[in-house]
């Protein structure tokens, strides 16, 4: 057996690695094609990615790699679709219980536009959300220890706050002092 390569046919760690050929329009559309396939993403996640693919990889083309066409087409054809990626991501943060200026920020750093990331939520849709945070962060009423404690009131309230929810929602939910008052909160209105 070759002392450079193990077993399974990988050089050894430490060994030279293989470097791979300069992207040229095909590689790097298969690239879009494999990205756009596997992951649910927008037209500036794409861009991002096959722009790092270029400057790991280099270009063998004459002319100046064509990301944004590529990004284009990829829109076009129905591959990525920044509205669909800000539902599915929008459902998935609030089903976390994350609030409306948490997934705000998600989306506008993932590069979906205004236009795209949807309304914001009603108040019930806020509450009920904030609710699902504190349940599963044992916030206010749902803390394993009731504590009156000023400081632990202020952490219970930053952490909210941290996970979007506005200040007045993360009060009302706060502010219950049992279970089934902070869920009458949802039935009020």
């Amino acid at each position: 057996m070759d002392d450079e390569k193990q077993g399974n046919g990988r050089p050894k760690r430490g060994g030279e690695r293989r470097v791979p050929p300069p992207l040229d329009e095909a590689g790097l559309r298969d690239l879009a094609l494999h990205y756009a396939a596997r992951f649910a993403t927008t037209r500036l996640k794409l861009l991002r990615y096959l722009a790092r693919k270029l400057k790991e990889r280099g270009w063998a083309g004459d002319q100046p790699a064509p990301l944004e066409a590529l990004a284009d087409r990829m829109v076009e054809l129905g591959y990525v679709n920044d509205a669909a990626f800000a539902a599915m991501k929008s459902r998935a943060m609030a089903a976390r219980g994350l609030g409306h200026r948490r997934v705000t920020e998600q989306l506008h750093a993932a590069g979906v536009g205004e236009a795209d990331r949807g309304e914001a939520p009603d108040e019930q849709a806020a509450l009920a959300t904030a609710l699902a945070f504190a349940r599963r962060k044992r916030l206010g009423p749902f803390a394993r220890e009731s504590s009156d404690d000023p400081a632990s009131r202020q952490k219970a309230l930053a952490a909210m706050l941290r996970a979007g929810h506005a200040m007045g929602v993360a009060r009302q939910i706060l502010a219950a002092r049992s279970v089934a008052e902070a869920e009458a909160l949802i039935a009020a209105d």
